[in-house]
C-alpha cells in the first residue's frame, strides 16, 4: 500500500538539526545571539528595517493589533477566507472584528467590497483602525489599492502573510511593509520555511518595533529614556505596560536560520510542482489557482483547487482521504464557527466566502512531494470526478 501523502510538510535536513544542537551546546537556549541573527536575515530578505520574532504568528498579529493602538471600542476588519487567529487577534485586544468578502478566484480580499464596505462605515461613523489582508495560499492581495484605500479612510494596515514568505509583490518581496503598517509570517511545520512553532512581525517604523519587541516580553524596558525614574543600576529594569511571554527560543530561530537559507530553493521547488499540477489537471471539472499577476510570485503555500459546483466535494474529499491522500479545505468561513456565532454573525454575511468554501480542496503541496505521489494524487482525483 502506497504512504500517506499530507497536504504539506516540513523539510528538515541534516544541517537544521545541526543548527538546533549547536545552540542545545551552547550557553543559551532562549534570549541569546541567534534570535537577532534570525530577525536580522527576515529583515534582509524583506528589503524592510525590523523584524520581531515570536512564538506564534498568533502572536505577532496580537502585538501588532497592540502596537498600532488597537483597543476597546475600535473596529477590525479582515477576510473570513483564513484561520480563526486573523479574526481572534482583534478580540484579544478588546475590540469588535468584521468581514470583507472575497474575490472568487483568489479568496483573497475583494477591493470592489472593501470600498464599498469603507463607504457605508463612514456615513455610520463606523470606521476600522485595523484592516488585515490574508494573502491566502501565498498570493498578495492588491495591496497598492488598500493602502490607498487606507490613506483615502484612515485606517492602519496589518499584512498577514503567514502563507507568504518568499512571495513577490509589485516587484518587491511580500514584508518590504511598502503598502502596510505591519506584515506577519508564519514559521508553522507546514508552512513556506519553519520554526517548529514560531511567527515574526516586520515592519519600517521603529516606534511600531520597538513596542512590539516590549509587548512579546511582559512590557518590560532596560531603556533609562523610557523609565519613570533613574534606574538603581545597570541590572535594572521597569514594566512599564502589561506585555505578553512570546519570546522565540535560540532553537527555534536556529532552526527557521537554517531553512531561511534554502527559501529560494523551497519557492522553486512549489512552483515546479503547480505548473506540473496545471498540466496533468487540464481538462478536468475544476478550477486551478489563477496565474501570478505581472510583477507579484505566490509563495504556492497551498495548491487550491475548486470543483465543478455539480461535483459533490464531501465525496470527492471522502474518496482522496481513503486512498492515503491527506487534503484539506481552506478555510471554513471565520463567521461561520460557533463562537463567531454567539456575537451575532449568520450565514449570508459574506455570499462569496461562502461559495468559495463550498467548492475548495487543497491538494498536496511541498517541496519534497515526488512526482510519483504527485501522479498518484491525480489519478485518485480523476477517478473521483469524472
Amino acid at each position: 500500500m502506497s504512504g500517506f501523502v499530507p497536504y504539506g510538510r516540513q523539510q528538515i535536513r541534516a544541517e537544521d538539526v545541526e543548527a538546533v544542537v549547536r545552540v542545545l551546546r551552547s550557553d543559551f537556549l532562549t534570549q541569546g545571539p541567534v534570535v537577532p541573527a534570525f530577525e536580522a536575515a527576515i529583515a534582509t530578505h524583506c528589503s524592510v528595517a525590523h523584524a520581531v520574532a515570536v512564538n506564534s504568528a498568533t502572536s505577532a498579529l496580537h502585538i501588532a493589533c497592540l502596537a498600532l493602538g488597537v483597543g476597546p471600542g475600535d473596529r477590525v476588519w479582515t477576510s473570513p477566507i483564513t484561520f480563526v487567529a486573523s479574526a481572534n487577534c482583534a478580540l484579544y485586544c478588546g475590540a469588535t472584528v468584521d468581514f470583507v468578502d472575497v474575490a472568487p478566484d483568489t479568496g483573497n480580499l475583494c477591493i470592489e467590497q472593501l470600498e464599498q464596505r469603507l463607504v457605508q462605515a463612514q456615513r455610520g461613523g463606523q470606521l476600522p483602525k485595523v484592516v488585515i489582508p490574508v494573502h491566502l495560499c501565498g498570493r498578495s492581495c492588491d495591496m497598492k489599492a488598500i493602502r490607498a484605500l487606507s490613506q483615502r479612510f484612515g485606517f492602519s494596515v496589518i499584512e498577514d502573510a503567514s502563507h507568504a514568505i518568499g512571495a513577490h509583490y509589485d516587484d518587491q518581496p511580500v514584508g518590504s511593509c511598502r503598502y502596510s503598517d505591519v506584515t506577519v509570517f508564519s514559521f508553522h511545520p507546514v508552512k513556506i520555511i519553519t520554526t517548529a512553532e514560531g511567527g515574526v512581525a516586520v515592519t519600517a517604523d521603529p516606534a511600531i518595533a520597538e513596542r512590539m519587541a516590549r509587548l512579546r516580553s511582559h512590557g518590560i524596558t532596560r531603556d533609562p529614556a523610557l523609565m519613570t525614574g533613574e534606574p538603581d543600576g545597570p541590572w535594572y529594569y521597569q514594566q512599564i505596560e502589561l506585555g505578553f511571554n512570546y519570546r522565540m527560543t535560540e532553537m527555534q530561530a536556529a532552526l527557521g536560520l537554517s531553512q531561511m537559507d534554502r527559501l529560494e530553493t523551497f519557492i522553486a521547488a512549489r512552483h515546479r510542482i503547480a505548473r506540473r499540477y496545471d498540466e496533468l489537471l487540464a481538462g478536468l471539472p475544476l478550477e486551478r489557482p489563477p496565474s501570478d499577476a505581472s510583477g507579484s510570485r505566490s509563495a504556492l503555500h497551498l495548491y487550491p483547487i475548486r470543483l465543478n459546483p455539480d461535483l459533490d466535494r464531501r465525496r470527492v474529499f471522502e474518496t482522496l482521504r481513503s486512498h492515503q491522500i491527506g487534503v484539506n479545505v481552506h478555510y471554513i468561513p471565520v463567521y461561520l464557527q460557533p463562537f463567531y456565532a454567539k456575537h451575532g454573525f449568520r450565514p449570508g454575511h459574506c455570499p462569496s466566502a461562502e461559495a468559495y468554501y463550498l467548492r475548495i480542496i487543497s491538494l498536496p503541496m511541498f517541496p519534497d512531494l515526488s512526482d510519483n505521489d504527485q501522479t498518484r494524487v491525480v489519478d485518485i482525483l480523476k477517478d473521483a470526478v469524472t
